[in-house]
């Protein structure tokens, strides 16, 4: 079997069950791996919908630009069109293979909006979910972590597919080589100096026990169907105690309180990315000593929100610290969440308004905002001159529009 219900060698019904009827157009991003390049066959096969592939040459190997090439010439046979993606943010320091994986995400999620994409497809596979579940299960993950990745999964505006999640990486070499297609082998995929590569030697260990790949990507996936069942009860329980107020998150203190553990640490950290956006996140620990703190009629500052309590509602707010600095040109998105609209002025910027800036707001307690809310919230610049702060009363002109929505929030839990 390639994987639960798929008879070997029928890859194909897993493309077109995925995509189904589909027919925008769609990213592959392809290494040059087996893995990614199966995908690229059986989508070009597959021809639902038109196709452009992506490499992300990440400079860190001398045979990665021939590499790109050799995809790029792939693609060339099959009249697919081929874009090379490069990637030179690496300072040497902190973990190579998570930086490489956010810039890499960043930089085709980025491709894929001007390019008008509506997707891009990933190679992962039932291996690829076995082995994070054993690499998570070393870091003592939850449900979340232990769960199989989603197939599909928003970043940005564009959807990531995955649509081999099922399929076995000997059954996808196995069609390779059946069309007589070579694929590159990264030399990291064997330096056992990573992770991962532990991982596999780990796994062909554990083999004679029965703990295979097959048996370890199923109890991900009847992971990943309990925290899509959470997330379920967690977005119906926020969408009763939830409440909005220009940028800020109210939760009801005592319906919050009687939740199970687990759901409302899910809204917590829901409602901190809902505040702080993407790249923002805190760490398990961190946000089980933030609820008994919460408990304790406490608050305090994660993830670069503040939050406190009082009157009967926990606040999450944005933390004027964590973008203090942060000053963007007039008529861009600011904290990615907030945009001012108004007269153009020449040279200004957007940034906090911060304290000082309070200051200078003779009507900011109109706002019904507590001072550090306004102390975080957008105002235009020019130089150190105050030209408005709208949330604050003080407009000139000028309003505030915050690109963020209840129904986020919603999403947020629903696709934890």
């Amino acid at each position: 079997m390639t994987a639960k219900g798929v008879p070997s060698g029928d890859l194909h019904t897993l493309i077109s069950t995925h995509f189904q009827n589909d027919t925008r157009p769609l990213g592959i991003a392809v290494s040059g791996g087996s893995d990614s390049l199966a995908l690229l066959h059986l989508m070009a096969e597959w021809g639902g919908a038109p196709l452009r592939c992506v490499t992300v040459d990440h400079s860190l190997r001398a045979a990665s630009a021939g590499e790109a090439a050799q995809v790029a010439a792939i693609c060339a046979g099959l009249g697919v069109p081929h874009d090379t993606l490069e990637w030179t943010g690496w300072d040497g320091q902190g973990n190579l293979p998570a930086a490489a994986r956010v810039a890499r995400y960043a930089l085709m999620a980025e491709w894929a909006q001007t390019q008008g994409l509506a997707g891009i497809a990933l190679g992962h596979t039932a291996d690829d979910v076995a082995e994070t579940l054993l690499m998570r299960l070393a870091r003592r993950a939850g449900v979340d972590g232990l769960a199989a990745m989603q197939t599909r999964r928003q970043e940005c505006e564009v959807t990531l597919h995955r649509p081999l999640l099922q399929a076995h990486r000997a059954d996808l070499r196995s069609y390779l080589a059946a069309k007589a297609v070579t694929w590159i082998d990264d030399p990291t995929n064997t330096d056992a100096r990573y992770r991962r590569t532990q991982t596999r030697r780990a796994l062909k260990a554990l083999a004679p026990a029965s703990i295979t790949v097959g048996a370890l990507s199923d109890v991900a996936h009847h992971l990943r169907e309990a925290s899509d069942t959470l997330g379920h009860y967690a977005a119906q329980e926020a969408a009763q105690i939830a409440s909005f107020a220009s940028g800020d998150l109210l939760l009801e203190a005592a319906p919050f309180a009687a939740l199970r553990p687990d759901i409302a640490r899910r809204i917590l950290q829901a409602g901190l990315g809902w505040i702080a956006g993407p790249g923002y996140g805190a760490r398990g620990p961190d946000v089980t000593r933030m609820l008994a703190r919460l408990d304790a009629g406490q608050g305090g500052t994660l993830a670069g929100c503040r939050i406190t309590q009082g009157r009967g509602k926990i606040r999450l707010a944005r933390e004027f610290a964590a973008i203090a600095a942060e000053r963007v040109p007039q008529g861009t998105i600011w904290d990615n969440r907030w945009h001012l609209d108004g007269p153009a002025i020449e040279g200004a910027a957007v940034g906090a308004l911060g304290p000082e800036g309070r200051g200078m707001c003779d009507d900011w307690r109109d706002s019904g905002l507590p001072a550090h809310s306004v102390d975080a919230s957008p105002a235009l610049w020019s130089g150190e001159t105050l030209v408005a702060a709208p949330l604050a009363g003080f407009s000139n002109g000028t309003s505030a529009r915050l690109n963020r929505t209840p129904a986020d929030l919603q999403a947020m839990l629903l696709s934890h």
